[in-house]
């Protein structure tokens, strides 16, 4: 369990700025990384969590170029919009950033140029696809094709369906997705190139360091990728819309998309302490302190990149810099499999699944994250389906819910709304406080090692056995016969309630902010501790208010037929 206070650097995936994020972009990254920055602050860490919009590359210069927009155009469109909708998902960000800017833009460029000056960086001229229609080179998702590993529809850069990182010229029956034309040669091009090899000892080593904390499934994933050899990296590209190299000769090179955008993890603080914080000194307090813990929370796709390239990066920039300067490397990641819809991937143009503006349209956003919670997909893909939905808000209701709404009643129907003082503890009692604490103890530990759909599990089986205590107990029947004994229900019970908003904050934080209240523990969600659970922090004559349910009951039927007028556009 983790006891002492750290500095954490908590991350999330760059989501797209081309695109809104579905409820699998979210869960993937996003949200898994909300919940664990608010766990962080509630054990009373140091913790900045940024992310940011990645706005470089062919991706977005092919969708302005669809959209007949400038690249710079849909960024600003797109940027501010997106950064609402987390805002209104309660997404914690300290900085909420994009790639599009003068910090990153400045760091990037001075990072690859320390890479160079290392010995890292080589060049070497190439073929590369050439479409003579557009007079356009074809770097990337300018070029798609079929997949040479399986024959699935691939990009110039990845085959989604089996994932393998793929360059231009190796697809197959390519064309360019600009025209569509298949008017295609290959010219020379001069490029410069990520010696990864270099590093391939010491790569080897952080893996094996590292074993303890990484997943088995990311542990063999990188063994492999080792042990085939780490191939050199062309990190330039052919094109107008990004970082320009800082390479001499490189004049009319960018730096390739997925290089850059994950040094935004860097910069993204960086400009946190200089612009939010007003304190440059932040950023090396964070990332030059070897005892941090940066933590990334991606996509199973996205391993290789976390664990292998941005480490690889780090170690090449490190070298020869005294130790103060060294920027700390990955702790660890959080990667989960793929969430679908009805058992299919989301698809924006066969208008399948739920985007997190529409989800928004349906309902509040505590009702998904605690669905997206208790379905996280950590250990296989699993499907959004209507009827598992409705399941799960019939138990936040009738379990979580219930269990606050019905000793919040009690307490003032026969209390007039204040916590009862304790008699003397009975053996179900003492079995209360001790079932509270260890599963305390229990969903402690779980989030440390980042299992979050046990933790909500967890939770859910905590407040079982408080409903099961209050129904084991009968108050209704001893409220005239024995009112001490059923104040001493009450009292235990009204703890848990506490506990339970508690250790649900980081997951429905509107939510807990409500019981909170209730309690008439006004703070803001983000001011209670973790060490609250410990104590029994409602003490006896404490005026709760009214209580209301937490939570509305709606009808699948209802939740369905709003889903199909959101997709209608009616």
């Amino acid at each position: 369990m983790i006891k002492n206070e750290f500095k954490w650097i908590v991350t999330s995936a760059w989501p797209y700025i081309n695109a809104v994020p579905h409820l699998g972009n979210l869960i993937g990254s996003v949200l898994s990384a909300d919940v664990f920055a608010r766990y962080c602050r509630l054990k009373g860490h140091q913790v900045v969590f940024v992310s940011g919009s990645d706005e470089h590359g062919t991706p977005v210069a092919v969708s302005a170029m669809q959209q007949n927009m400038t690249p710079e155009e849909l960024i600003e469109k797109n940027h501010k919009y997106v950064k609402n909708l987390f805002e209104r998902w309660q997404i914690s960000y300290d900085n909420y950033t994009e790639t599009h800017n003068p910090i990153h833009f400045k760091f990037v460029q001075h990072f690859f140029k320390q890479i160079d000056d290392n010995g890292y960086i080589f060049e070497k001229e190439e073929d590369v696809l050439y479409c003579k229609n557009c007079e356009l080179y074809l770097p990337d998702r300018f070029v798609e094709g079929e997949c040479p590993n399986c024959g699935g529809k691939a990009r110039g850069d990845q085959c989604d369906e089996c994932g393998k990182l793929l360059k231009p010229t190796q697809l197959i029956n390519y064309y360019c997705k600009s025209c569509g034309k298949k008017n295609i040669d290959f010219r020379k091009s001069k490029h410069w190139y990520m010696d990864f090899p270099k590093l391939e000892d010491e790569l080897r080593e952080f893996i094996e360091n590292g074993k303890d904390r990484f997943t088995s499934n990311a542990i063999n994933i990188c063994r492999r990728f080792i042990k085939e050899g780490i191939p050199a990296r062309a990190i330039t590209r052919d094109l107008e819309w990004g970082i320009p190299a800082p390479f001499e000769g490189a004049e009319n090179k960018v730096i390739y998309v997925w290089f850059e955008a994950v040094l935004g993890y860097l910069s993204a603080v960086k400009e946190w302490a200089e612009k939010i914080k007003e304190n440059s000194t932040l950023f090396n307090d964070f990332w030059n302190d070897p005892e941090s813990r940066s933590v990334y929370f991606i996509g199973k796709d996205n391993i290789i990149f976390h664990l292998i390239i941005f480490p690889g990066l780090i170690l090449a920039y490190n070298k020869n810099l005294p130790a103060e300067e060294k920027l700390t490397l990955p702790y660890n990641i959080s990667t989960t499999e793929f969430l679908m819809y009805e058992g299919s991937k989301f698809s924006k143009s066969q208008n399948r699944g739920i985007w997190i503006d529409e989800a928004l349209d349906i309902l509040p956003s505590d009702y998904w994250r605690y669905y997206l919670i208790r379905n996280r997909p950590e250990l296989k893909d699993i499907s959004f389906l209507w009827d598992e939905f409705a399941n799960s808000l019939i138990e936040l209701n009738d379990i979580i819910g219930n269990f606050v709404h019905r000793i919040l009643t009690f307490t003032k129907k026969f209390f007039d709304s204040t916590v009862p003082e304790p008699g003397n503890y009975d053996d179900d009692d003492s079995k209360l406080i001790e079932t509270i604490s260890n599963n305390i103890e229990k969903i402690e530990q779980l989030y440390d090692d980042i299992k979050l759909k046990p933790v909500l599990e967890e939770i859910v089986n905590l407040a079982r056995e408080g409903n099961k205590y209050f129904n084991g107990k009968e108050p209704w029947h001893l409220i005239e016969k024995d009112k001490e004994k059923v104040g001493t229900i009450l009292y235990l019970s009204i703890q848990l309630v506490y506990v339970l908003a508690i250790l649900l904050c980081p997951i429905i934080p509107d939510s807990s902010q409500k019981i909170f209240d209730f309690l008439n523990k006004p703070s803001k969600v983000e001011d209670h501790n973790w060490n609250e659970t410990e104590d029994f922090s409602i003490k006896p004559g404490t005026k709760i208010s009214k209580p209301t349910p937490i939570f509305q009951k709606y009808k699948l039927k209802d939740l369905k037929e709003k889903y199909k007028k959101i997709k209608s556009g009616k």
